[in-house]
């Protein structure tokens, strides 16, 4: 019995640090556990049904990740500079009635510039009131999300805004056989991680996540890139409302309730740090695959709504849970 119990011992002994190997390399590149899933989970879903791999059916799949993952890759930059933001859906309404109302009253091409400039104004006054009254993030923004949206409401009178036809390529038309938001979210996505991963600012927005009294030590101006990444975010729900209002034709004033749910699920699946300081766009990306994969489940295998907002709930506190895993690991 004790000669049976000493050769099994250094096999198992063997097999927790291979274990333990594995966990410390999918914590260390998230992006690729969460690529793993994406693709078990979309032969299951082909296996169930067959019309999950037609081109039709894979092409709205990507026009209903575009809007999730061009806020997401601005969320990237928040929540790795250690902040958080609330407001992204509201936003994303008041951008795009904000400028289809100038649209209407004034001309087409201005459309564009007012719902940028309306999401980056947002993220300043949200950017300024953190840094310069030291009121945390998450307050200041859950204040903005119901500013924003009832100055959507108030611009509309509640009701939604026909879109100038000029846009209509925006969220309707195709480059062959890609939808042009998806091309337009591409190249965020691309230009997002080549700013995080290889300029100054970049490493500057992960300097003052990991560490911000060290990065103010160092010289870096802490508030500052607080602010940039609040405004950059802002933009890029702007860019969303302006392409969403495009894709349906109308800009809604109670457009996008619950995206910014959506945005900051993709964002810590992805493997973004909810303390901050560590994260991808491309990790952000492929959480926005993810959850809109898990939609398109939903509505191939004719499951209930509510499981999927359950659904979501539950991926959140699990990816949250696993990122704290991660934090815990990196220091021992």
């Amino acid at each position: 019995m004790s000669s049976t119990t000493e050769v099994n011992a250094p096999s198992a002994a063997a097999a927790t640090p291979a274990a333990d190997s594995w966990l410390r390399r999918t914590g260390r590149k998230p992006e690729v556990g969460v690529a793993l899933v994406i693709l078990v989970l979309a032969i299951c879903i082909a296996l169930g049904n067959p019309n999950f791999a037609t081109s039709a059916n894979l092409f709205n799949l990507l026009r209903s990740i575009a809007i999730t993952g061009i806020v997401a890759v601005g969320m990237t930059f928040v929540l790795i500079s250690g902040e958080l933001d609330l407001s992204v859906g509201s936003v994303v309404a008041l951008a795009g009635v904000t400028a289809f109302t100038v649209a209407a009253e004034t001309s087409s091409l201005l459309a564009i510039p007012v719902g940028l400039l309306t999401g980056a104004a947002a993220g300043l006054v949200a950017g300024l009131v953190v840094t310069r009254v030291r009121v945390n993030s998450f307050i200041v923004t859950l204040g903005m999300l119901s500013v924003a949206r009832g100055l959507a409401l108030l611009v509309t009178g509640g009701l939604p805004v026909d879109g100038p036809p000029a846009l209509q390529a925006l969220g309707q038309g195709a480059l062959g056989p890609v939808p042009v938001q998806v091309i337009i979210l591409l190249v965020i996505a691309v230009v997002g991680q080549l700013v995080l991963t290889r300029t100054v600012f970049g490493n500057q927005v992960q300097a003052v996540g990991d560490n911000p009294e060290a990065a103010r030590l160092s010289g870096i101006p802490v508030a500052r890139i607080k602010v940039a990444c609040l405004v950059l975010v802002g933009l890029l729900a702007g860019l969303a409302g302006l392409i969403r209002g495009a894709q349906l034709g109308v800009a809604e004033p109670n457009a996008a309730v619950g995206l910014e749910l959506s945005v900051i699920a993709a964002v810590i699946i992805g493997g973004t740090s909810l303390s901050g300081g560590r994260g991808s766009v491309t990790g952000a990306l492929l959480g926005a695959v993810l959850l809109g994969l898990i939609q398109n489940a939903f509505v191939l295998l004719h499951l209930s709504n509510f499981l999927q907002v359950l659904s979501t709930g539950l991926i959140i506190i699990l990816a949250a849970a696993f990122d704290r895993l991660r934090v815990r690991r990196s220091r021992h």
